[in-house]
């Protein structure tokens, strides 16, 4: 079912070609089974999760939730094929871009698919802080890596995304520090026969859905072999302190509106300039005045009053 067309919407061919190579390199007879389902005429819908929409009044953990579920129901992918290729240099604004297209051909994805659209759909929670975190496991001799987007609001953190794991993905916005968090991921490791290695924070993403800024991925690495546990628990309230200062600072790099208005001058201003040249190619080498000149003043004065 995960190669069928849900609702019978159109999907983009680079997205389905992939799909049936894959299936054709699978399966013993993978060439004939595509064109068998591509000339299908009677294969059922699959019914499309629809993307949850809110009223103004709609608490953010409420939001949070209907979230969460919208992400569970595009089903975690098991077919062994990324379907939406997503690069983390790329510009936020063309990741969100990419959101958008998952959500009109409702495909099964992975985590770091899930912490893309996680972003798509808290953008308009203005009072909701977004940042990726990325863990680093070792099971039987292999590691394994996994993404969500953790959260932050009114001081209590959570996380969305997706996993083959149900407590490996989801986490209501309860816990009062991001040490409590990252603990409970890691205990849910456990139980799992995971053991955790490295964990990477990120900064908070932009809520601007056309801002050019690429997403931090690895603000803070934190190697658990070459830490203390209370290192550990320092290190991770360390990154939650510099966020929190960030924030309060407003840094960041200015929206590309602002930077327009600033470059671009008017007419007026620009017929002015001469008089800011010639005042420049007028100064005196240090320690040497100009003498004062009375018709001098009112053309400063005019030059004052157009800026």
């Amino acid at each position: 079912p995960f190669f069928v067309n849900r609702g019978g919407l159109p999907v983009d061919e680079p997205t389905w070609e992939r799909m049936w190579r894959h299936v054709g390199r699978i399966h013993p007879e993978g060439d004939r089974v595509a064109q068998r389902i591509r000339g299908a005429a009677d294969l059922p819908k699959i019914p499309i999760p629809s993307v949850p929409v809110f009223q103004p009044s709609t608490p953010i953990p409420e939001r949070l939730e209907a979230v969460q579920r919208y992400i569970r129901e595009l089903q975690y992918n098991h077919t062994g094929t990324q379907f939406f290729e997503i690069k983390k240099s790329r510009p936020l604004t063309g990741l969100m871009d990419l959101a958008k297209e998952m959500t009109k051909e409702a495909l099964p994805i992975k985590c770091l698919e899930a912490v893309i659209l996680g972003i798509y759909l808290t953008n308009n929670m203005t009072t909701l802080d977004r940042f990726p975190i990325s863990f680093k496991t070792h099971f039987s001799g292999n590691y394994f890596r996994h993404i969500v987007l953790g959260v932050n609001f009114g001081g209590r953190y959570g996380a969305l995304g997706i996993s083959r794991r149900e407590e490996l993905m989801y986490k209501a916005p309860v816990f009062r520090t991001l040490s409590e968090l990252i603990f409970d991921f890691e205990e849910a490791y456990r139980r799992c026969w995971h053991t955790l290695k490295k964990v990477k924070l990120g900064h908070c993403v932009s809520h601007d859905p056309h801002s050019v800024e690429q997403i931090e991925w690895k603000r803070t690495i934190l190697d658990l072999d070459k830490l203390t546990r209370e290192d550990f628990r320092k290190e991770l309230e360390r990154h939650a302190r510099d966020m929190r200062l960030k924030i309060g600072k407003g840094t960041g790099p200015p929206s590309p509106t602002k930077d327009r208005k600033k470059d671009v001058s008017s007419p007026q201003r620009g017929q002015a300039s001469p008089h800011r040249r010639n005042s420049r190619g007028d100064r005196r080498p240090s320690g040497e005045k100009k003498p004062a000149d009375s018709k001098a003043m009112p053309d400063l004065n005019g030059y004052q009053i157009r800026v």
